[in-house]
């Protein structure tokens, strides 16, 4: 009787298994074809009957082919659809683009995506959505939270962010600035106006779930106080982690106050053990993350703390408005690409001033 009823449950087990799996691959694949569909839809209203122009006269071309086929088709095909599909082509005009995301991505997600204005913005957002599997609330999330703009990558010349973009497209390759951020938002640890380091250290702790979504893709959770003996004396590094999307160890240390330049000799300290000791042969380099209330950047410039392996980043324990939250991002990026090139000193130039943190409602 225990044989059979073993063998009952194994039968049920594997249909059932086989059943969801087949729903599941049936329900991606029938959203790839609408998602294709509706691209088409947007390209033949844009391209053979609105070409781009007369815009009132495409209003009410929507407007009649809308009624038409609502009368014939039912629901879904109302006129505000219709002119997201147009959208939908005008923003993503490459087809092979849609082909290759719409197997991850849902006509949801599309519609979210449409509304970013800035290009480079939105390939970001898109890439890491087909590679890490967000949801379309966690994409409206991210994006709400301006995750690219607090990337490093955001930083970058606009020309070496079309590469790391390219190279995520189409090798799958992560780099360090897509996942680096600055600053990062901690303003889920609910802390008050004073604490201390190991306060700081206990609260991430124990929100560790919500710690790791903000560090971002492939992030998992070693050691806390890692300790490190050198020549009979202890040292401890405060949180280690390592990312598998970038096959490094990530050590992290938290900081109070403002960011000193002795840091980052602790940090080599930190992450010259690291590779001697913990380092296994298919790993990259160790990566050290500086947490600080707040940055020093002229030094952190000196101090050439990238070539390091070394980033440094605010944390933001309570967040601001999003108004100064935007104008500091703003801020940052053009600094930074003021940087890269200092004959812009004025922002003057549209491609590097452009930021990407507006967003259409």
């Amino acid at each position: 009787m225990n044989e059979m009823m073993t063998t009952n449950d194994e039968l049920f087990t594997g249909i059932h298994t086989l059943i969801i799996q087949t729903k599941q691959q049936a329900a991606v694949a029938v959203n790839a074809s609408l998602t294709m569909l509706y691209w088409q839809i947007g390209q033949r209203i844009h391209q053979a009957v609105l070409k781009g122009e007369r815009a009132e006269y495409g209003k009410q071309v929507i407007a009649n082919l809308s009624e038409q086929l609502t009368h014939d088709l039912g629901k879904g095909w109302g006129k505000r659809n219709l002119q997201y599909m147009v959208q939908f082509y005008e923003t993503f005009p490459e087809q092979q683009i849609v082909h290759a995301l719409r197997a991850k991505l849902s006509w949801t997600h599309f519609k979210q995506l449409i509304h970013l204005k800035d290009p480079l913005q939105r390939e970001f957002y898109a890439q890491m959505c087909a590679l890490e599997g967000w949801s379309a609330r966690t994409l409206d999330d991210r994006i709400n939270s301006m995750l690219f703009e607090r990337t490093a990558l955001s930083k970058k010349p606009q020309e070496l962010i079309k590469l790391e973009l390219q190279k995520l497209a189409t090798q799958q390759s992560v780099s360090a600035p897509l996942l680096l951020k600055d600053p990062y938002v901690l303003d889920f640890l609910g802390l008050n106006d004073h604490y201390l380091e190991k306060d700081l250290e206990d609260a991430i702790l124990r929100e560790l779930e919500q710690f790791l979504l903000e560090l971002g893709a492939g992030f998992s959770f070693i050691a806390r106080q890692k300790r490190i003996q050198l020549d009979g004396d202890d040292f401890y590094i405060d949180l280690l982690f390592y990312n598998r999307q970038l096959k490094r160890l990530v050590a992290i240390d938290l900081k109070l106050g403002k960011f000193k330049p002795h840091y980052k000799g602790q940090m080599e300290l930190y992450l010259r053990w690291l590779d001697k000791h913990e380092r296994q042969a298919d790993e990259q380099a160790p990566l050290g993350i500086i947490l600080c209330a707040q940055k020093n950047q002229e030094q952190i410039e000196l101090l050439e703390m990238d070539e390091a392996g070394i980033h440094v980043a605010e944390y933001l324990a309570v967040l601001p408005k999003r108004e100064i939250l935007h104008q500091r991002l703003q801020d940052a990026i053009n600094s930074a690409k003021n940087r890269y090139n200092p004959t812009l000193l004025d922002g003057s130039d549209p491609e590097s001033s452009q930021s990407g943190l507006d967003r259409n409602k």
